[in-house]
């Protein structure tokens, strides 16, 4: 997992700053803050992160190919462009039945903020 931030004040291409790497699930950070982080995978054909657990909302959009995402159970299959909340403190699973890449924004304050 690479934990440096992108250069900033750079245009960038989404799509374009991470590769599919066979048999592995790579994860680039594009920015990381105490407040949270955006981050960018890709993930090869039959890979699996399974049954995570966040005490965070996270944001995740798919930005080439198909993913599901299965939350406490209830599974959807999402296709370039859509997108999908995985509350927090949800059990989660990101599953590759065919590869993809998404981009992940996770926010780590405001909650006692919001009601």
């Amino acid at each position: 997992m690479d934990h440096l931030e992108l250069d900033k004040a750079k245009i960038l291409i989404i799509v374009e700053i991470i590769e599919y790497v066979p048999n592995s699930v790579v994860i680039k950070t594009i920015i990381k803050k105490t407040t949270g982080n955006v981050s960018v995978a890709s993930f090869d054909s039959g890979e699996t992160l399974t049954d995570r657990l966040s005490p965070f909302d996270n944001y995740i959009q798919i930005i080439d190919g198909k993913a599901e995402i299965i939350i406490d159970g209830n599974s959807s299959h999402l296709e370039t462009g859509q997108s999908i909340i995985i509350p927090a403190h949800s059990f989660n699973t990101i599953k590759a039945n065919i590869r993809f890449k998404m981009l992940s924004t996770i926010i780590k304050s405001g909650y006692d903020e919001v009601s």
